[in-house]
C-alpha cells in the first residue's frame, strides 16, 4: 500500500447477515482510530446508521453529515466544512448503481478532511456488488489519496448451509423493489458470487449456530467460489479480532478490474428500470414510552399475523434509563440495551416496518396498547 493512502474497508453481504454489527463492534474497538463510516441503507427511518452513530468515533464535534430523509449526494449542499462527523448516510439507493452521483461527492469530501482521518468503513446494502465500488478508487481524485484496505464479505451461515443464501429471503426481494437506482436483477446465488469474486475476507456470521456438518456445507460452498489464499473466519455475535479485519493492505483496487462477475454489463447507468413500489410498504411508527413486555408481545404477535419483511427500531422503556434496540429477524424479535438516553434527546419509540399489504393504522392501534401513560409532573 502506498504510505500515506487512508485505507477503506468494504463490508458487504445480504441483509441479516450482520453487517452492522460487525461495524459496531470494530468502531467499538478501534480506540484511538479516527474512522469516517459510510452506511448505505434504505428507508423512511435508517436504524442501522442510528446504530452506527451511538459508537465511538473519536472524532471531536461528531456529528451525522446527512440523513435518510435528506440524503447526501451530488446535489446535497452541504460543504466539507459543514461535515464535522464520522458518519455518511447514502440512502438514495444501492452505493454500487450510485457510484458517481452519490458514492463520489461523499469520498471527494472525506479526501478533503484526510488529515483528520485513519481509517475509513463503508457498508453496502444488501444488493450491492462490490465490483464498481472497488473500481471507483481508481479515479483520479480518490486513487491519489485512497486505497481498498479490504473487501470484506459477511455471509448468513445458517443461512448459506441451507442453500437460502439470505436469512430472510423476502427481506431481500422487499430491498430490491424499494431500490429505484438498481440497475441490476440478481439471484442470490449470483450475487453471493458477485460478492465472494472480490472479497479479500469471507467472515461467516453465526457460527454458534452451526452444526459441524453446516460449517462444512458452508466451507465447501465458499471455497468453490474464492481462490485458496482468501482467508475465510467464522464470528459469532459480530466479534472479530480487529487486526484480523483491519490493515489487510490488500490494495484491492489494483486487482478488481481482473475479477470477472455475472454483472459486468449491467453497470452503464444508461437503462432505466420501473421498479413496482406498490407491491411492498414501507413507514415508521412512533410511539412515546412502552411497557418492555407488552411492546415485544404485540410485535412477536404483528409478525405472526401480517407480512412484515423488516421490522427495526428502538423502544423508550418505562423506568430504564437505557435505550433499547429492537430487530425481528424471520419470526424471532431480538432486543437489547444499547445506550443510555441522552439528555438532549426525547424519549420515544420509532420503528420501521418493511412488508407487503401492510396497514400502518393496524399496527399503530396494535402498538399503541404498549404505550405507558406518563402521570402528570
Amino acid at each position: 500500500m502506498q504510505l500515506n493512502k487512508i485505507p477503506a474497508t468494504i463490508v458487504t453481504g445480504f441483509l441479516g447477515s450482520g453487517k452492522t454489527t460487525l461495524l459496531s463492534n470494530v468502531l467499538k474497538g478501534a480506540s484511538g482510530k479516527r474512522i469516517a463510516v459510510i452506511v448505505n441503507e434504505f428507508g423512511e427511518l435508517d436504524i442501522d446508521a442510528n446504530l452506527l452513530r451511538s459508537c465511538p468515533l473519536d472524532c471531536e464535534d461528531a456529528t451525522v453529515a446527512s440523513g435518510a430523509q435528506q440524503p447526501f449526494g451530488a446535489n446535497d449542499n452541504t460543504s466539507a466544512s459543514d461535515a464535522e462527523g464520522g458518519i455518511y448516510e447514502l440512502a438514495n439507493g444501492c452505493i454500487c448503481c450510485t457510484v458517481e452521483e452519490e458514492f463520489l461527492p461523499v469520498m471527494q469530501q472525506l479526501v478533503a478532511r484526510r488529515h483528520d482521518i485513519d481509517h475509513i468503513l463503508i457498508e453496502t446494502s444488501g444488493l450491492a456488488l462490490p465490483k464498481p465500488l472497488v473500481q471507483a478508487f481508481n479515479w483520479p481524485d480518490i486513487k491519489q489519496y485512497c486505497t481498498v484496505d479490504a473487501v470484506i464479505t459477511l455471509i448468513d451461515g445458517p443461512a448459506v448451509a441451507a442453500g437460502r443464501f439470505a436469512n430472510d429471503t423476502d427481506q431481500v426481494e422487499a430491498q430490491r423493489l424499494a431500490d429505484d437506482s438498481l440497475d441490476h436483477d440478481p439471484s442470490l446465488r449470483e450475487l453471493l458470487d458477485d460478492q465472494l469474486s472480490a472479497a479479500d475476507l469471507v467472515v461467516v456470521s453465526k457460527n454458534d449456530l452451526l452444526s459441524d456438518e453446516q460449517r462444512r456445507q458452508v466451507e465447501s460452498i465458499v471455497q468453490a467460489r474464492v481462490p485458496s489464499a482468501v482467508k475465510t473466519i467464522y464470528i459469532s455475535n459480530g466479534e472479530a479480532a480487529l487486526d484480523v479485519v483491519m490493515g489487510m493492505e490488500a490494495a484491492a483496487e489494483e486487482r478488481i478490474d481482473s475479477v470477472h462477475t455475472h454483472h459486468d454489463h449491467h453497470h452503464d447507468h444508461g437503462e432505466h428500470h420501473d421498479h413496482a413500489h406498490d407491491h411492498f410498504d414501507s413507514f415508521v411508527i412512533s410511539l412515546g414510552e412502552v411497557d418492555q413486555d407488552k411492546i415485544q408481545s404485540i410485535l412477536k404477535s404483528l409478525i405472526t399475523q401480517h407480512t412484515i419483511y423488516r421490522a427495526k427500531g428502538f423502544a423508550a422503556i418505562a423506568g430504564k434509563p437505557l435505550r433499547q434496540v429492537l430487530q425481528a429477524v424471520g419470526q424471532r424479535l431480538d432486543a437489547h440495551f444499547d445506550r443510555p438516553w441522552n439528555n438532549d434527546e426525547s424519549r420515544k419509540t420509532q420503528m420501521v416496518f418493511i412488508g407487503k399489504d401492510l396497514n400502518k393504522q393496524v399496527l399503530a392501534d396494535a402498538l399503541q396498547l404498549a404505550e405507558v401513560q406518563l402521570e402528570p409532573s
